[in-house]
């Protein structure tokens, strides 16, 4: 059995580990482009938490310092009543409401003044759905800013969420995959690199300011990375995660995972 990748491009089974996979990538590809960035430029990893609460109403939270407790035994601290003080008075008991929470990640690369220059967003379930609207006015803003765009859609499923149009993809069946690159100084032209499942995922060039020169992101040698430094090659690869492959693609995801020894 191979620690390796057993897909020559991206391997659809890390869909079902979205969310330990795109944390490790955004920190992958900053990586990869800080080495190659001139010295005045800075790649920094961005977060903002996002919280879902019983009324469907999205909180969003990002913090500029964060103070944080370990739980014990991995168990988050829950309120419980205190017990009866001397003169009587007793909390009145809350009620408990959950909410879930979602870390949503990106890249920035700014100029010494802290000038935004290019974002790098990896797409999530969350930016294909629940917080699509929400992605896409904080995606326009940077347009309009005239601020660098690179969208890395490495799922299959969800809605388009992408700058460019779905019409102007191409339809052929085997794309599974899109990487959209919006150039700031243009406004009508947009780079779009289309990849099916069969075929390594491309090197694609980073814009950064009009005087310099782009940096070259190769994206397969990470994703490969994401796989061996998870562990995925223990993975449940019985079923390939949704949307459904077609006939071919699916017997093909077979005979790859079975040639790697990941499956009987």
């Amino acid at each position: 059995m191979t620690k390796e990748n057993p897909f020559p491009g991206m391997n659809p089974f890390l869909e079902r580990h979205w969310s330990d996979v795109h944390s490790n990538l955004i920190s992958y590809v900053r990586d990869a482009i800080a080495e190659s960035l001139p010295a005045e430029l800075k790649a920094r990893s961005e977060e903002r938490v996002t919280l879902h609460d019983a009324e469907e109403k999205d909180i969003h939270l990002r913090a500029d310092v964060a103070v944080v407790e370990s739980w014990k035994s991995g168990v988050p601290p829950q309120w419980e009543p205190e017990a009866k003080r001397e003169d009587g008075i007793v909390a009145t008991a809350p009620r408990i409401v959950l909410v879930s929470e979602e870390t949503e990640r990106w890249i920035e690369i700014s100029d010494a003044n802290g000038k935004l220059v290019t974002v790098i967003e990896v797409l999530s379930p969350a930016k294909k759905g629940t917080n699509r609207q929400d992605y896409i006015e904080r995606r326009n803003t940077y347009v309009n800013a005239r601020v660098n765009l690179v969208e890395i859609d490495l799922l299959r499923g969800g809605r388009h969420s992408l700058v460019v149009p779905s019409s102007a993809l191409g339809k052929t069946a085997g794309t599974h995959y899109v990487t959209c690159v919006y150039r700031a100084p243009s406004t009508t032209q947009l780079e779009v690199y289309e990849t099916s499942l069969r075929e390594p995922l491309p090197n694609i060039s980073i814009p950064l300011r009009t005087h310099d020169a782009d940096v070259v992101l190769a994206l397969q040698p990470l994703v490969n990375r994401c796989h061996r430094m998870g562990g995925y090659w223990s993975a449940d690869y019985r079923n390939v995660p949704e949307p459904e492959l077609p006939g071919d693609d699916a017997a093909w995801v077979n005979e790859q995972v079975k040639g790697a020894g990941l499956a009987d």
